[in-house]
């Protein structure tokens, strides 16, 4: 990864921070966009001991529940050189019935999937540009639990958080599988790739100081995890996979090969077949268009 520039959404904690710091090992340019400048500083200082050979990585501010910010992190963002990989990484993983995004969202699909599509139509022009990019999703296994319904709107009494999530990362996918699909028709080399991590805890994550959190945990607890999860540095390499493997050429799922994709080394995996399919895909398009004001014309 030498010379190649990484934009890293959510790149201050957790997967997106690990991401970092094993693509800085591969010597990647990377570039850090989150809403929090503080935790993103010390992102870049813990970069900074944990590879001291890489050049500095440097921060954009981009909040994914306001479409505003997505719009001006865009602009930014295009004034690189180049963009070799966008790993669209950031995110929320809960919310509340009465959660919303700056725009009035649901805060989980606003930010996951919407805040994301905004971004990469803003961006697309730049990947385009730069020979065979890659935009890296993150997915979830929890795609795999409900089908996305865009012509229901859940009421209040009816919300569930994690139901919301498990269908805001299915969207995340199917516009990923779909969005790979329109690039190879228009005959363009920027390749679509989605990557999950499997079950990844803090509790089994290597400690950096100020980026992972603080405190010791129990012997018996990392135990217990171990027999069915990984650590966040271990959930990162499927993103690293699809960032970097020559063998993926576009519309892959990358994710851990152990029992149910909870935990293991990173290879292609197999996806909900709701997930791909091409007439869900396109009303979600026009409706994630019709919602942001973004558009991706290929």
């Amino acid at each position: 990864m030498t010379d190649r520039t990484v934009v890293i959404t959510g790149g201050n904690a957790g997967l997106g921070y690990f991401t970092a710091e094993q693509l800085a090992r591969r010597g990647a340019r990377v570039v850090i966009a989150g809403r929090n400048e503080a935790k993103a500083g010390a992102a870049v200082a813990s970069l900074r001991r944990e590879v001291p050979h890489i050049e500095a990585p440097s921060f954009v501010l981009l909040d994914l529940a306001d479409l505003s910010s997505v719009a001006r992190a865009s602009t930014e963002l295009s004034r690189l050189p180049a963009i070799d990989v966008l790993v669209a990484n950031g995110g929320i993983t809960s919310g509340t019935a009465d959660s919303v995004t700056a725009d009035g969202f649901e805060s989980m699909f606003g930010t996951n999937h919407l805040g994301h599509f905004a971004l990469i139509a803003g961006l697309l022009p730049s990947l385009l540009a730069t020979p065979a990019s890659r935009i890296v999703h993150l997915g979830s296994i929890s795609h795999r639990f409900y089908a996305l319904d865009l012509e229901k709107h859940e009421t209040p009494e009816r919300f569930r958080s994690f139901r919301s999530y498990s269908r805001s990362k299915l969207a995340v996918m199917t516009f990923a599988f779909e969005l790979d699909r329109r690039l190879r028709a228009a005959g363009h080399d920027t390749r679509s790739i989605v990557a999950h991590p499997g079950f990844a805890v803090d509790e089994l994550t290597p400690k950096r100081p100020r980026v992972t959190p603080d405190g010791s945990t129990a012997a018996i607890v990392q135990a217990v995890f171990g027999s069915f999860a990984q650590g966040k540095d271990a959930g990162a390499l499927p993103i690293v996979m699809a960032a970097t493997d020559d063998y993926l050429r576009g519309g892959e799922y990358v994710g851990p090969a152990g029992w149910q994709q909870l935990k293991g080394r990173p290879r292609v995996v197999p996806a909900k077949a709701w997930s791909r399919d091409p007439a869900v895909a396109a009303r979600l398009w026009a409706l994630s268009e019709e919602l942001t004001g973004a558009s991706i014309r290929l």
